[in-house]
């Protein structure tokens, strides 16, 4: 038998094994048996060489054709084969409901943070950000805060490098101090340097401090400042952003009052105390929330402002604090211990 005579049939034998095979175990096998390295087809194909040159070419297209045709054959059944693996082995009622994934949530203090954030943007704020690993320049020099603080104490700091630890360059002398910022003005500095008035801003972040963990304590917290500078801007001002926002947060009858202050960066500053349902069912009438205070002259003249010409506010809280106080939550640490019978409550 020629050549030639001998595609056809073992062509058609093949295309029958393929279509017939009633499993993908049994298709793997037929394509072994006919396409594979000892294959019968595979051996046919390896006679090419042994023709002549004038029988090669007929020789050639024939063979090519029929592996065209046989692996498309073997595509087409091995998606059937699959498709019917797939199928449910008994009868399947598809009117049924499916099952719905479990979806996450977002954490409880992710959650208070977009409220802050979108009370904010009611009142045309935009959101800051900045390094949390800062120098004592813009975490206290700039926010007039002077070297015997005792916030800049290592007690109360984080520092990485302590420039009068020995920090010393050949070259260029002692090195400047870092730390993990203790709050998230060093950011209202950063924004200020690199723009002039108006600034209409908040910063979300986190923030450390050297406290031991207790049920209101952490190392690790979340703080949120404001920040409004413009001409002419007065407590007033102040007041009534703080009572519009508490309100967003904690409740339409929400009450605020002021209370004097001090902090290095703002004169004159101010403790912001609260009353709602909330405090109530704490067993208070009023809640100390936050801290605020008018922009301190010495602030805008570090950051190249005219303090005769621009004013402002700015005021700062604790994330977390809001969130115990509005899930009646009494033990901070339970915000990391990421317990998810704890956080999916919320």
């Amino acid at each position: 038998m020629s050549f030639l005579d001998q595609v056809e049939p073992l062509k058609q034998s093949a295309l029958a094994e393929l279509r017939a095979a009633p499993d993908l175990a049994a298709l793997e096998q037929a394509r072994v048996n006919y396409l594979g390295s000892n294959g019968r087809f595979t051996a046919l194909m390896k006679q090419l060489g042994t023709l002549s040159k004038e029988e090669k070419p007929a020789a050639g297209k024939a063979v090519n054709g029929a592996k065209v045709e046989l692996e498309a054959s073997l595509v087409a059944r091995r998606g059937e084969l699959e498709l019917k693996a797939a199928m449910p082995t008994e009868p399947t009622d598809f009117t049924l409901p499916g099952r719905r994934r479990v979806l996450g949530k977002l954490h409880p203090l992710t959650q208070v943070t977009e409220d802050i954030v979108r009370s904010f943007r009611k009142i045309g704020f935009v959101v800051a950000d900045g390094p949390e690993v800062e120098g004592e320049y813009h975490c206290f020099d700039a926010l007039n805060t002077p070297a015997d603080h005792p916030a800049r104490d290592a007690q109360d700091t984080f520092y990485l490098a302590k420039a009068e630890g020995g920090m010393q360059n050949a070259e260029s002398g002692p090195q400047p101090s870092t730390l993990l910022r203790t709050h998230t003005s060093s950011v209202q500095i950063r924004v200020m340097e690199k723009q002039p008035p108006p600034v209409r801003i908040i910063v979300p972040g986190r923030v450390y401090r050297r406290d031991n963990a207790d049920a209101t304590h952490n190392p690790t917290f979340h703080q949120v400042e404001g920040l409004y500078v413009d001409r002419n801007v007065t407590v007033g001002d102040l007041k009534g952003t703080v009572e519009f926002v508490f309100k967003e947060l904690m409740g339409p009858e929400t009450r605020i009052r002021f209370r004097p202050h001090y902090f290095s960066y703002t004169e004159p500053s101010f403790e912001i105390d609260f009353s709602s349902a909330l405090t109530r069912k704490m067993g208070k009438e009023w809640l100390e929330i936050a801290g605020c205070g008018m922009v301190h002259p010495q602030v805008f003249e570090n950051v190249g402002y005219d303090p005769e010409v621009w004013t402002g506010w700015a005021f700062g809280f604790g994330i977390e604090r809001i969130a115990m106080i509005r899930y009646g939550i009494t033990d901070i640490r339970l915000f990391y211990e990421n317990d998810v019978r704890f956080l999916r409550q919320f």
